[in-house]
């Protein structure tokens, strides 16, 4: 599979003011692109994911990895193969299977942590991004993970919250804390579900509450708050919790 470097992501707002410098992931079948956002004196790095849907140059993965620059937090976000796929030859691709993604995730954060030069990485993702990140975790630790990020972690189907139990399962076999930044309007995690299954963590979990924003982190203009504040609102807590669990390791 080829390594080419992804095309420049769109401007999508005043953010954007970070380099982007192309990398790659090298896995046993080949290769998938990959691009490393690092501000001038970051203080933590994050191996961050990507969704389900869109790959790395999604406005929501470059808007975001510029909004954690800005807060000192350095990002190495990469593709699963099949998104690698699809960026090549513009047809989509279902997801791979849960080894396939697991294995890159993995081959993802070493080359995270061989960038990251000695700063506290940690290793998360938006959506199915997380939530494989979190099934790496379980199985066996990440090395150097000093804790996992979701960005809007998908605790069951859209309309299907029955199955939440066991989207969460595997969450009690990791072992480093863990930040869940989640909209009360998200359709893949029913408030009062995420709720009971960040307690049920303990001390690991913390949940962060992006008030009237859906599973995309966008929110009603009735509510007062626009998608920007949610998103800067998001960034400065990954920012914050980082540091704090940065320390303490």
């Amino acid at each position: 599979m080829s390594g080419r470097p992804p095309r420049a992501a769109a401007d999508v707002g005043a953010t954007h003011r970070y380099p982007e410098q192309a990398q790659f992931v090298s896995l046993r079948w080949g290769e998938v692109s990959a691009l490393l956002v690092r501000p001038p004196e970051p203080r933590a790095m994050l191996a961050f994911a990507h969704g389900a849907g869109a790959g790395i140059e999604h406005p929501f993965m470059a808007d975001m990895a510029q909004r954690l620059a800005g807060q000192g937090i350095a990002t190495f976000r990469y593709h699963f193969p099949y998104m690698e796929a699809r960026a090549l030859s513009g047809r989509r691709r279902p997801p791979d299977r849960p080894p396939v993604l697991v294995e890159t995730v993995r081959a993802a954060v070493a080359k995270a942590a061989a960038l990251a030069d000695g700063l506290p990485l940690f290793a998360g993702g938006k959506s199915m991004g997380g939530r494989m990140t979190s099934t790496a975790a379980a199985e066996v630790p990440l090395p150097g993970v000093a804790g996992l990020v979701f960005f809007g972690f998908p605790l069951h189907p859209p309309g299907r919250p029955e199955r939440a139990a066991e989207r969460s399962a595997h969450l009690n076999d990791v072992s480093v804390p863990l930040l869940f930044l989640q909209g009360t309007r998200d359709a893949l995690a029913r408030w009062d579900l995420i709720e009971e299954t960040c307690a049920s963590l303990g001390r690991l979990a913390t949940l962060h509450k992006l008030e009237g924003a859906d599973h995309s982190f966008h929110v009603l203009k009735r509510s007062g708050l626009t998608n920007e504040e949610v998103a800067a609102a998001a960034a400065s807590r990954v920012s914050a919790w980082a540091c704090e669990v940065g320390s303490q390791g």
